[in-house]
């Protein structure tokens, strides 16, 4: 990613985030003043909804109350009461009066309850009526079928001793309940008891219910039961208008948006440029630098097999000078595979970007060449590994890079460095193990860093090295690791498939 890129990016965010902040906590609260004024406004009709009920079950009781004074009044009633006259006119008495003061239910019972007039089904005559004490629900019979019904009742005594209750009410239907609803936001939703036809889906409901007694007089007086009128709200509306304000709101970020990025692209132009004329000249000091210690530390792997080999042959023609020739022989393999390997290497920087040739490679052939007749390092190699793909040149420096750390590990103290080979799943799996001074959790964190080293006059490039080549090679690279107890190093080369 370009310096101007990541500079933009950085501005849009300093000014993005903030503005996005603010943005949603005006949206929220514009939300929230829109809800509370809407909760407001339908709460205000929900409660004319339940003043109306209450109306309703008011209107009744003054229509009863005039019945009341009718009823006291009536001689013809009287005297039915009173002396046993003809019951033909106490039978009619209820359907004529509730026709005239527009009743849908009227009931006159006696002092035991049962009926001795009824306006709306002449058939109940001396059967116990629903029992009811204020405005109540009540589900009656008719010669058409049963129906719902807003009741209320009222006492009149006809003599001392002669008392009778009137049950008035008005019929509850679709009508009634649209009647209630003056706003086509609102509704009104009817729960009986044992009712499961009704469904509220898409509706949200307004303030607690409004509870009512409820009697099911159909087959008898009933019992006592409780009932529901939900007020309902359908969300459509509050839905609508909190989409409006998140329309505007995504609209005005949209454009803050755009504004802020043509500002930060401005910026990030003005800025970036002569910052990354500096940074290009950086960059090709650092890459120089880098190639030169990268050098340095390859030779330095390559030279290193010579000095030991000239060293001990140096040792024997001092101590066993008859013996030279054998061990000439015996270390004339290692002198020259690193010849091999600096002439290689050579050839490979010559070309500045070296392309690895990735083939058929014997991991244990590579790891006995790499260590030769060294006997400071000990070898654990498993027999029958497949033969993975990798350049052998490339798991040499790998291995060597490796050795020559865990070595260094041990600081000239006694201790042993080993490698190890085995077969995985689709891998095979080399491990440099060493029980040297081992690394805290800071220095393996950056133990794969460039220049970063803990040895007086180390590049600090080795391990970085070992890890680019082996990713060239599909690999991974795992460390494990405890301060005082040695360091472990695992590289997992795929099998050549």
């Amino acid at each position: 990613m370009k310096f101007r890129t990541r500079l933009l990016i950085a501005f849009g965010v300093v000014v993005l985030i903030p503005l996005l902040v603010f943005g949603l906590g005006i949206r929220d609260a514009m939300s929230r003043r829109v809800t509370r004024e809407d909760d407001r406004r339908v709460t205000a009709l929900a409660g004319v909804i339940n003043a109306d009920i209450t109306g309703a079950g008011d209107r009744i009781g003054a229509r009863l109350a005039t019945m009341k004074s009718s009823l006291k009044n009536d001689n013809n009633f009287r005297n039915v009461v009173v002396r046993g006259a003809d019951r033909g006119y106490v039978l009619d008495y209820a359907g004529n009066t509730m026709r005239l003061s527009g009743l849908d239910f009227l009931q006159i019972q006696d002092d035991e309850g049962r009926v001795v007039s009824s306006g709306h089904f002449r058939n109940e005559f001396d059967r116990l009526g629903p029992a009811v004490t204020g405005t109540t629900l009540v589900r009656a019979a008719t010669a058409e079928g049963p129906f719902l019904a807003l009741v209320t009742s009222d006492t009149v005594y006809i003599t001392p001793s002669h008392r009778f209750r009137l049950v008035g009410g008005i019929a509850v239907d679709s009508q009634f309940l649209a009647r209630l609803t003056r706003d086509p936001e609102l509704g009104v939703a009817l729960a009986l008891p044992r009712d499961s036809t009704r469904s509220d889906s898409g509706k949200l409901a307004v303030g607690p219910p409004l509870m009512l007694p409820y009697i099911d007089a159909t087959d008898g007086p009933g019992r006592v039961e409780q009932a529901r009128i939900d007020i309902t709200r359908s969300a459509a509306l509050l839905t609508a208008l909190q989409h409006n304000v998140n329309l505007w709101f995504g609209a005005a970020v949209l454009v803050a948006a755009l504004a802020a990025l043509l500002l930060a692209g401005w910026l990030s132009t003005r800025i970036s440029e002569p910052v990354e004329a500096g940074m290009r000249d950086m960059e090709r000091r650092v890459a120089i630098g880098d190639l030169a210690r990268q050098v340095n530390h390859d030779v330095k792997n390559g030279l290193a097999p010579l000095r030991n080999v000239f060293r001990h042959l140096t040792q024997v023609a001092r101590d066993k000078p008859a013996e030279l020739p054998q061990v000439f022989t015996e270390r004339q393999g290692t002198v020259e595979s690193s010849i091999t390997y600096l002439e290689t290497l050579a050839a490979n920087y010559a070309k500045l970007s070296p392309q690895s040739e990735r083939k058929a490679t014997d991991v244990n052939a590579v790891v006995r060449e790499t260590l030769g007749a060294s006997s400071a390092v000990r070898s654990k190699l498993a027999e029958g590994l497949p033969p993975v793909s990798a350049d052998a040149l490339v798991l040499r420096r790998v291995i060597e890079n490796l050795v020559s750390n865990a070595v260094d590990s041990l600081d000239g103290k006694n201790g042993t460095v080993t490698v190890t080979t085995e077969r995985g799943k689709g891998i095979v799996r080399i491990a440099v193990s060493d029980t040297g001074r081992g690394m805290s959790k800071a220095e393996l964190d950056r133990a794969f860093d460039d220049f970063y080293t803990t040895k007086s006059g180390g590049t600090g490039l080795g391990l970085s090295i070992v890890r680019r080549l082996v990713l060239d090679s599909n690999g991974s690279l795992k460390v494990e690791t405890e301060p005082g107890q040695g360091s472990k190093f695992i590289v997992e080369i795929p099998v050549l498939s």
